[in-house]
């Protein structure tokens, strides 16, 4: 453990898997307690079991984030036992298949928004007002590079602008009272639920890197890195930020009128 965290207890939703897991088995290896938070019981119960048994603490709970008295009762309940907290990671989101708005299932345009947003949302609120009023605590909100984009993604891509605006937002609300809030934007993160897209023939991984200035996916683990960063007090002076981490991802597509991102200038496995 290199400590970074020493001491903290940190609240992940989503932390049943992808970006969520890494970042709650990461927190917990740089020193942190963590509740892990995730609508998949079972699936935040082996996180925090993983944890254990790697000498952490952890605890699990299942957590609907768009039901707002679950979230209320939820992080009081975390508080109660492991202690106030003084981080929270807001991953809990759903993604949704490409298409044009006119064929899009609105039942599921509204879970994408109950969840991505209003969740996320009631996350922030449950927990950033008690870090309000003892006067410090960090909170990393997760968005995508979706939220800073045109994308055929008509609830999801919406509902990541509105994670990065509710970001700004609630850092300037609660920035006089000790409490940063920030936002990391993943590009196309190899998550259980990508795997699974590009195993189903959904996704096409080359049109993905080609796309990218480093001609690569991404890692959980690479997010996480960056979520703990923010979290951490080496972040102390930024609040309020969205921080990309895309693989170059939103730099690299106009290259494309150019004929595309040139390659390598040697041999990179020299």
């Amino acid at each position: 453990m290199n400590g970074q965290l020493e001491g903290r207890i940190i609240a992940v939703t989503g932390g049943a898997s992808g970006i969520g897991a890494a970042s709650a088995r990461m927190a917990a290896v740089r020193g942190a307690a963590v509740a892990v938070l995730d609508i998949d019981a079972d699936g935040a119960c082996q996180v925090a079991e993983d944890i254990r048994e790697q000498g952490g603490t952890a605890l699990a709970r299942s957590l609907d984030v768009s039901d707002a008295a679950a979230v209320e009762e939820t992080i009081a309940a975390v508080e109660g036992e492991l202690g106030s907290l003084d981080g929270l990671v807001a991953s809990a989101g759903i993604l949704e298949l490409p298409g044009p708005p006119e064929e899009n299932d609105l039942a599921h345009w509204d879970r994408v928004i109950a969840v991505n947003q209003r969740g996320l949302y009631l996350s922030c609120l449950a927990v950033g007002r008690r870090m309000a009023l003892r006067g410090t605590g960090s909170i990393v909100t997760i968005a995508s590079v979706a939220g800073l984009r045109a994308m055929p993604l008509h609830g999801y891509a919406p509902s990541k602008a509105a994670v990065i605006s509710i970001t700004q937002n609630l850092a300037v609300e609660w920035g006089r009272s000790g409490v940063r809030v920030n936002a990391i934007a993943p590009g196309y993160t190899l998550t259980p639920a990508l795997k699974a897209a590009i195993d189903r023939g959904e996704r096409n991984p080359a049109d993905i890197e080609e796309n990218t200035a480093q001609g690569r996916l991404i890692e959980p683990d690479e997010i996480a890195e960056g979520v703990l960063f923010l979290l951490s007090d080496n972040a102390r002076a930024i609040s309020g930020i969205t921080l990309p981490v895309d693989a170059g991802w939103l730099a690299a597509p106009s290259w494309h009128t150019y004929g595309g991102v040139r390659g390598p200038r040697g041999n990179l496995h020299a």
